[in-house]
């Protein structure tokens, strides 16, 4: 992927994503905001999820045992993968062991990260994604571009020609004569997975949280398709980051009343899938939990970047953020768009990419995304503090060790500026003179700034000069001519 500005540049010069997003995300904000105005406690449950999630992460170690344990316990086999290859083997291993070819899939954003699919076909095995907007996506030969909605750059027409087109290579093909009406659309969809989900042998998921006191996983969906998945197979195989567990059954109910409210603007979901390892008669005869890291420990590491980690994928940052709804999720190459994708991808991956060094700047720090979160996540403070790491490089954990980070090429001059600025807010008498040197000299200005600086000023007017600088102001105006100025550095009456 080319890094953001340049993936963006193209997108934004896209008349019919620029319309399906805005019409969208739009929709989805505002039914959000109705439906989260309902509750007269959203802050209190606000704070309640940062708590749990900030209480969790600070324990992980002990909580994921208990996980394990009580998985074990209830019939189940965990697995630790420390990144995305490690989970593929695994998993790969496990649909082998069964001898099936094929596998049934709940939308999942973790096997997503780890490029599941794409491991499990280069081993001969095909997996049908059975979410409906992941089956177009599937079926277009397209890639997600949000987090609750994958295929939200798509409008009807689209999705139309898609099912035309493309049903018949995947199984049962479409319906002759289909239109774009979403019934149709819709009971084309449930045709073609029906079969899938009757000859299947064995259903991979992912969750939205673990409960580690029972080793219970929990996925919420609107369509049913993820309860066929969990129900049907002989062989379920769980995919799920460890940032995903909650302590108790008690901190659970707090999350299931935001979550939905934030994300598909819902009292609650339609479907909530609860299982706890295996049961004789009920349900698949198998159950196997991947626990996966890629990239989370390290960012447990870091004191700001960690709170990423709190975020339960809502996407509400995403329905609200200016920048995705004209760039669309594609320019963030990562499965991860939007705001979250901005802090989340480039500590799991590392900066060393054109993509994940350009990431933290895909914002324009409006601070929205903070303001919507259901577990307050501070994304404007990571992205700063992300930028820094781009630009000034230092020491970051990765692979669990520490590492030096040099900085990013092309920086050069924003750190000289940097350290220039720092050396004269240090210096009151270096201020001073150059504001007075600036007033001066106002006239002459010009409009634009040079060199790289075009970058900024091609979009924004400079800011005018006053004729007289404050601390001048204030001399005259507040403290008279026969008092001295300080020379400590401090304003006059602080």
């Amino acid at each position: 992927m080319p890094a953001f500005p340049r993936a963006a540049h193209d997108a934004v010069r896209d008349p019919t994503l620029r319309a399906n997003l805005r019409h969208a995300t739009r929709t989805i904000r505002d039914r959000r905001a109705k439906a989260v105005a309902e509750l007269d406690d959203w802050d209190r449950l606000r704070e309640a999820g940062k708590q749990i999630k900030d209480h969790t992460l600070r324990h992980l170690g002990h909580y994921l045992e208990q996980l394990e344990a009580a998985v074990t316990a209830a019939g189940g086999t965990v697995h630790w993968a420390a990144d995305a290859d490690e989970a593929n083997r695994i998993v790969t291993g496990l649909v082998e062991a069964t001898g099936e070819r094929e596998v049934v899939k709940v939308k999942s954003m973790a096997t997503q990260e780890i490029g599941l699919n794409e491991a499990l076909e280069a081993a001969g095995i095909r997996a049908y994604e059975t979410d409906l907007a992941e089956l177009i996506v599937q079926l277009g030969e397209d890639r997600p571009s949000h987090i609750l909605v994958p295929a939200i750059h798509r409008n009807r027409a689209e999705i139309r020609d898609i099912f035309r087109s493309r049903m018949a290579r995947w199984g049962r093909p479409a319906p002759e004569g289909l239109t774009d009406t979403p019934a149709e659309l819709a009971e084309a969809a449930r045709l073609h997975l029906r079969e899938k989900f009757l000859r299947a042998k064995v259903g991979i998921s992912g969750a939205n949280f673990m409960v580690a006191e029972t080793g219970t996983l929990v996925v919420v969906e609107s369509e049913g398709n993820g309860r066929m998945c969990l129900t049907l197979p002989e062989t379920l195989i769980s995919v799920v980051g460890i940032e995903k567990t909650v302590p108790t059954w008690r901190d659970l109910e707090v999350f299931l009343q935001t979550l939905p409210r934030s994300s598909t603007a819902e009292r609650m979901n339609p479907y909530t899938s609860t299982w706890t390892g295996t049961a004789d008669g009920d349900g698949p005869r198998a159950f196997h939990l991947v626990l996966l890291d890629n990239g989370r420990t390290d960012t447990l590491a870091d004191e700001v970047g960690r709170q990423a980690l709190r975020c339960i994928r809502c996407s509400a940052c995403l329905n609200v953020c200016p920048v995705y709804e004209r760039a669309g999720g594609h320019a963030y190459g990562s499965v991860y768009p939007g705001p979250i994708g901005a802090v989340l991808s480039p500590q799991l991956r590392g900066t060393a990419s054109a993509i994940d060094a350009s990431l933290p700047y895909a914002s324009s720090l409006c601070g929205a995304c903070y303001e919507v979160c259901p577990v307050a996540i501070d994304i404007p403070e990571v992205l700063v503090h992300l930028r820094e790491r781009v630009v000034q490089g230092g020491e970051f954990t990765r692979h669990g060790a520490k590492v030096t980070l040099k900085p990013a090429g092309g920086h050069a001059a924003e750190r000289a500026a940097m350290r220039a600025a720092g050396l004269v807010f240090a210096h009151p008498g270096l201020l001073r003179a150059g504001q007075r040197l600036a007033a001066r000299t106002r006239r002459a200005h010009p409009r634009t700034l040079p060199g790289p600086g075009r970058a900024w000023s091609a979009t924004r007017d400079l800011p005018a000069v006053p004729a007289e600088p404050f601390r001048d102001w204030w001399r005259r105006t507040q403290e008279g001519p026969g008092r001295p100025e300080r020379t400590d550095g401090r304003e006059a009456g602080a």
